[in-house]
C-alpha cells in the first residue's frame, strides 16, 4: 500500500522560512518524479514545484521561482520543499505527489499526471 505523509508546515511570519518533507513508502521512491502543490480556500490545486527522479531537472511556478527549493533525498525516500521568503499569499495547504514517470514533463503543474497524493500540511503566512 502507497503512503506519502507531509510534515513541516505552520505558522510563520512574512519574511520567514518553512521546510516541509514527504515521505513515500509502499513504492519504488526513486522511479517517481515527485511535486509538492498548494490549494488556497476557494482556489484551485496549482502545481509549486517539481522534481525529476534524479534530482537533475527541477521546475517552479514563477510565483516561488527564486524563494522555493525543491529537493529528494532517494536514500531516505523523502522529498523537501525549502520556503524562504515567505509571502501571506504563500498561505496553503501543501501537497505531495508522485508521478509514474520518473520524469516532471511540461505537464508537471496538472493535478491529473500524478498517481499518489498526501494528506496536506497547512502553511500559514502572516503579514
Amino acid at each position: 500500500q502507497v503512503q506519502v505523509v507531509e510534515s513541516g508546515g505552520g505558522l510563520v511570519q512574512a519574511g520567514g522560512s518553512l521546510r516541509l518533507s514527504c515521505t513515500a513508502s509502499g513504492l519504488t521512491f526513486v522511479n517517481y518524479a515527485m511535486g509538492w502543490f498548494r490549494q488556497a480556500p476557494g482556489k484551485e490545486r496549482e502545481g509549486v514545484s517539481c522534481i525529476q527522479w534524479n534530482g537533475d531537472v527541477r521546475y517552479y511556478a514563477d510565483s516561488v521561482k527564486g524563494r522555493f527549493t525543491i529537493s529528494r533525498d532517494n536514500a531516505k525516500n523523502t522529498l523537501y520543499l525549502q520556503m524562504d521568503s515567505l509571502k501571506p499569499d504563500d498561505t496553503a495547504m501543501y501537497y505531495c505527489a508522485a508521478k509514474t514517470s520518473g520524469y516532471c514533463a511540461a505537464s508537471w503543474s496538472s493535478r491529473y499526471v500524478y498517481n499518489y497524493w498526501g494528506q496536506g500540511t497547512q502553511v500559514t503566512v502572516s503579514s
